[in-house]
């Protein structure tokens, strides 16, 4: 199969050359308007995969016609501009809606009447009850990240936005790896799903190295601050909980690094400035949690870090997938502890050849470094006579080329008192010692 002869035009004037394996597997299933399963390794052209086909079947000026779901508003935003100069170019409109944007601009917009809206499930249902968007005209519903997206509260919502939709509408379902929902769609929507997964024999994927950097907790940041000294260093760093990501943000903007941070809590336009400065090397770390780097596409990115281990082998699994994009090579760090080593080379044994690298300096080397032999100390006996005041002690002193610690100086012995044998003990006089009084004494009444 060939791309359309409406799309040539840019597929060219984007570099690429032919179609991936995913590419060309779904193409003839999604105009022949079929449900499908598509799995494929990161960075193998999904989002290409399942839009091109479906835009050509898109009538411009009849409204809703493609809706694309995804699980974060970063991939929502990147999926959108992969697609926006493909629709332009058969006079078609696309609209991104998620939570964090204005959701009055969001309205105004919708009266354009988008054939493709991306989107995030919990803004478009909000917009669903207030009757702003309507699906009874869609053909087909995508599932981007679908792993990801039908987990939780995202398969009830999903379900639910599928459920609106005409009986008829195509779905599709696209993904890196496969979960137990991912088996068992015909169960959850109602339609028999076929499969099409090409993850044995896309080769896509550049080189990408996994290593495993033996880190202390108190030292991870520093870690960070080294890696980003070294020339031209860009790298996505990755954390399990926000709480870590704003501890490490506040430390490594008092250490010279430039970074910018994905968390879900800032502005949608601050997180598209942060990916575009990573993109254009304006800033050498992107701090991130899972969530929000899931399925980002950053060019051409050299490193990922991550700062924990991951909780599971699926989740290492799209963090590596961020870099070794499309044939360029990669490189994947994971800093912890000598337990969190073993129980990364256990969770990813066989699929990946986790190796130790050590941080020398600013660079990463393969052998742990060896701490300097200590020169050896020269040491000279001598005699020190010391006066206690009394009597003269001789002390043996060693003398090395180590500074001089002062000497403890012996206090002098002081002559012991011996009472005479006709002198009484003087008798301590018996007071009452609650009275307030001390200097008054009363008598003894008989």
């Amino acid at each position: 199969m060939s791309v359309s002869p409406a799309f040539q035009a840019l597929w060219d004037e984007q570099g690429f050359k032919e179609q991936s394996p995913i590419q060309l597997a779904v193409e003839q299933p999604l105009k022949n308007d079929r449900s499908i399963l598509g799995l494929a390794p990161t960075g193998s052209g999904k989002t290409l995969a399942f839009s091109l086909p479906l835009l050509e079947k898109v009538m411009p000026g009849e409204g809703l016609q493609i809706l694309i779901l995804a699980p974060s508003q970063e991939l929502v935003i990147q999926t959108r501009d992969v697609i926006l100069p493909y629709a332009k170019a058969i006079d078609c409109k696309v609209q991104a809606i998620t939570g964090k944007a204005n959701v009055k601009r969001q309205i105004e917009r919708l009266k354009e009447k988008p054939e493709i809206i991306v989107a995030t499930t919990g803004r478009l249902l909000e917009l669903n009850e207030q009757r702003k968007i309507k699906f009874y005209g869609l053909q087909a519903i995508v599932m981007d990240e679908a792993d990801e997206l039908l987990t939780d509260n995202g398969l009830t919502e999903t379900r639910h936005i599928v459920q609106e939709s005409p009986a008829d509408v195509q779905l599709g379902f696209f993904s890196a790896t496969s979960t137990e929902i991912l088996t068992e769609l015909e169960k959850w929507f109602g339609v028999e799903v076929e499969t099409i997964d090409v993850r044995d024999v896309d080769r896509t994927g550049g080189e990408v190295l996994h290593a495993f950097i033996p880190t202390g907790n108190a030292q991870k940041v520093n870690v960070l601050r080294h890696l980003a000294h070294q020339k031209h260093f860009r790298g996505l760093v990755i954390f399990n909980q926000s709480a870590q990501l704003l501890q490490a943000a506040r430390t490594l903007g008092h250490q010279k690094v430039t970074y910018a941070s994905l968390s879900g809590q800032g502005r949608q336009t601050e997180r598209q400035k942060a990916l575009k400065d990573l993109r254009e090397n304006k800033i050498q770390l992107l701090l991130a949690t899972d969530v929000a780097g899931r399925g980002l596409d950053i060019t051409d990115l050299p490193y990922v870090i991550n700062f924990d281990v991951p909780n599971a082998k699926i989740t290492y699994i799209h963090r590596a997938g961020r870099t070794g994009r499309m044939g360029r090579e990669g490189t994947v760090l994971t800093l912890g502890n000598q337990h969190d080593g073993r129980n990364l080379r256990k969770l990813l044994a066989p699929e990946y050849d986790l190796v130790t690298r050590y941080l020398v300096g600013d660079h990463l080397e393969e052998t742990r470094p060896v701490a300097p032999k200590p020169e050896p100390v020269q040491k000279e006996q001598v005699t020190e006579k010391i006066t206690d005041g009394t009597e003269k002690v001789a002390v043996s002193v060693t003398k090395t080329d180590a500074p001089k610690q002062p000497v403890k100086r012996l206090n002098p012995v002081k002559p012991s008192r011996v009472q005479p044998e006709n002198l009484k003990p003087k008798h301590k006089k018996n007071r009452n010692r609650n009275q307030k009084n001390k200097g008054y004494h009363k008598k003894n009444i008989d």
